[in-house]
């Protein structure tokens, strides 16, 4: 795989990876395009210990233009694009709507007065999108095993380079596919955060690791996977390197974690092998999703991987991926006790989710 970085024609970096290290990409972005004005910064809430991000120069980033129209294809003629390029295999760039960026450097003093109860900081950090292929009409599901792999090489990559920005605390990977989640821009991509704080689900999940090592010794992330492998009766499909199960306290109508068989803190910890066994997996997973309701499944995919630079040893890579989608033409949405108290109620049997997920005949590939 050939990584080449470029630039944008507003300065923002461009990095294409590539299968064919031969292929030029020294086309340039010729359009005319002006630097957007960024607003963020981060406030601290005192009530819940959490940093929020204030990102108003995004109300004016692209919402679902027609396809034709997309700037996430590759360029064509008459139509420039966000890549350059006239096709591409996957390809990174700094979105141009960020919530966080390194270019901020500073906040209005004015807007808050009492900065010991309330503090502020410039939204310094990067965002990033991965586009997953040239093909519009695509999805991560759909993708060749071999392109899929290559995927989570990049993700390995961008999590390896983004640790290494000073300032950086968390490297988050993500993706949401389908309008009912929220997506914008239906091209087949995912997205990358790179926070100045650790974030606060993450926060959480290492607070009771370190209670439960306190407690037993042991690792509280390996525990949850012996549990389910012993219990057998969430497990969805497993590979040589990875399981993937439904939680026992699903909160999500389908819901499916993913854990690597050795404790590792992020991506670029893993081996060659335990990266395609995850490929293989995911797709898996992703493609059950779809065969459940015979269309396309809305979903969140989300990495959760170590703090650059603590609790290391607690952090255990994995993934989790969730939808909304809990019957044919049917959404999930949070009731006022859920969204009040953070109180989740699910309608579906964890047990039951992954016994239909499990018993999905999928069609060779």
């Amino acid at each position: 795989m050939r990584k080449t970085p470029t630039k944008l024609a507003d300065g923002r970096e461009l990095i294409y990876y590539d299968e064919d290290e031969s292929i030029d990409r020294s086309i340039l972005d010729t359009r005319d395009l002006a630097h957007v004005s960024l607003t963020a910064e981060i406030r601290h809430d005192p009530l819940l210990d959490e940093w929020v991000i204030i990102a108003s120069h995004r109300q004016d980033r692209t919402f679902l233009p027609p396809s034709d129209e997309c700037p996430l294809c590759p360029s064509r003629p008459g139509k420039p694009t966000e890549v350059p390029a006239s096709g591409f295999d996957v390809v990174v760039f700094e979105n141009r709507f960020p919530s966080l960026s390194t270019d901020v450097t500073t906040v209005d003093d004015s807007v808050i007065t009492d900065e010991a109860l309330f503090p502020r900081r410039p939204g310094f950090g990067r965002c990033e999108v991965v586009l997953f292929t040239s093909d519009h009409e695509g999805s991560f599901a759909q993708l060749p095993l071999e392109r899929a792999r290559m995927v989570v090489d990049v993700w390995t990559d961008r999590t390896r380079d983004l640790s290494e920005i000073p300032g950086i605390a968390e490297v988050f990977v993500f993706e949401n596919c389908g309008e009912a989640i929220g997506v914008t821009l239906s091209h087949p991509h995912g997205q990358i955060y790179a926070y100045p704080f650790v974030t606060p689900r993450t926060a959480t999940m290492l607070e009771s690791a370190r209670r439960h090592r306190a407690e037993t010794g042991r690792s509280l992330f390996a525990d949850v996977l012996a549990s389910e492998q012993k219990a057998g009766q969430r497990i969805v499909q497993a590979g040589r390197h990875w399981t993937a199960f439904v939680p026992v306290a699903a909160r999500w109508p389908l819901e499916v974690h993913l854990y690597p068989h050795r404790q590792v803190p992020d991506l670029p910890a893993l081996t060659d092998d335990e990266r395609a066994d995850f490929a293989a997996l995911y797709r898996d997973v992703l493609q059950r999703f779809d065969a459940l309701y015979e269309q396309p499944v809305p979903y969140i995919a989300a990495w959760h991987q170590a703090p650059v630079k603590q609790d290391r040893d607690l952090a255990y890579l994995h993934m989790e991926v969730f939808s909304v989608q809990r019957a044919i033409g049917k959404l999930k949405y949070l009731a006022g006790s859920e969204s009040g108290t953070g109180v989740f109620i699910n309608d579906a049997t964890p047990e039951v989710i992954a016994r239909t997920l499990r018993e999905i005949e999928l069609p060779e590939t």
